[in-house]
């Protein structure tokens, strides 16, 4: 038999850092603009992964403050990634691989990023989290404000129905080739019930039986080429419409948007806002990932910098906060 060793219990775990009814108020919020009760714009925002958290709580001080400042326009939400999905290999993230090696210390890693987690949202941010794996989920959700089923995933059966009973608005990525139908599909399914095996709060495995997810929606993070464009997100839409699904997209102005260079997405978010600014009402969010200092590393390179992301490259602070003016003058504009 493989090594195992037994994880302590969702409910162990939640129960030292409970979340407060704030996280219900953010949830509320954020469905509230997807609807488009709310007029301001949704800007998901934060590093691509959490390496390192105290670094990372630096962060979301500042975000906060930035938070704060425009909120009249804007309902920021911070990235609070603890896992990553990976198409052969890499570091897996926070949760699977604490230690940044490979040794898979998944015990203390659950138990470090609700953590993170608790204290992240203790600053009052609303959260965003990509559920990766189905059975951590259970450990972090209850926390989280926004999530994500990223582009490798989206396809996937337990991901759906996991997207159909989280208890928060989830983005639905096209999938890495650009095409639409497959996150489509997904909103779909997420908005239906089901019933699938899933984790107690005790540990125990279970049944789990979800009455749909009203608020799984697009997110545009491109392909092989961008997909961000008037015109890329006019088709998103068309596609929405003839399928019945509420039409509302949030982009991403990274990842396939900005040809995986960070230095190309205030270009993106400059595009984004004028379509914005020109009354796009359908157009609700955007996504930007941004860290303490520019760049990336590599996390095999020995000593890490704090500050530095070591997965995806990020701007940097000092260059996303002229990004948020930019989103808040155009939510302003468009009201």
């Amino acid at each position: 038999m493989p090594d195992q060793d037994t994880l302590p219990a969702p409910a162990e775990i939640a129960g030292h850092h409970s979340p407060t009814a704030a996280v219900t108020r953010h949830r509320e919020t954020v469905a509230a603009v997807l609807a488009g009760r709310d007029p301001r714009v949704l800007v998901v925002v934060g590093p691509c992964s959490v390496h390192d958290p105290v670094a990372a709580l630096d962060y979301a001080h500042l975000l906060k403050d930035a938070a704060d400042r425009f909120a009249d326009d804007l309902v920021v939400v911070m990235r609070a990634y603890l896992e990553k999905p990976r198409t052969v290999s890499g570091w897996t993230g926070l949760l699977p691989d604490p230690t940044l090696d490979g040794k898979g210390d998944i015990a203390t890693g659950v138990r470090q990023g609700r953590a993170f987690l608790a204290e992240a949202a203790a600053t009052g941010l609303p959260l965003a989290y990509e559920f990766v794996d189905p059975m951590l989920a259970h450990y972090v959700a209850d926390i989280v404000t926004w999530g994500a089923i990223g582009a490798r995933t989206v396809a996937s059966q337990p991901h759906r129905h996991l997207a159909s009973w989280l208890p928060m608005p989830i983005g639905m990525k096209n999938c890495v080739s650009g095409r639409l139908d497959t996150a489509v599909d997904a909103i779909r399914a997420a908005g239906l019930p089901h019933a699938f095996p899933g984790v107690a709060a005790d540990g125990r495995l279970a049944t789990l039986r979800s009455t749909g997810n009203p608020d799984a929606h697009l997110v545009l993070r491109g392909g092989p080429t961008p997909n961000y464009s008037a015109a890329h997100v006019a088709e998103a839409l068309s596609t929405l419409a003839a399928t019945g699904v509420p039409q509302r997209v949030v982009v991403d102005a990274s990842h396939g948007n900005s040809g995986k260079d960070h230095r190309r997405q205030p270009a993106v978010v400059a595009d984004l806002a004028a379509q914005v600014e020109g009354g796009n009402c359908a157009l609700v969010g955007v996504m930007v990932e941004s860290y303490l200092s520019d760049g990336r590393q590599d996390p095999t390179a020995g000593r890490l910098r704090p500050d530095l992301s070591i997965t995806d490259s990020c701007l940097g602070w000092e260059k996303t906060l002229p990004l948020l003016h930019t989103l808040a003058r155009a939510s302003r504009a468009r009201r």
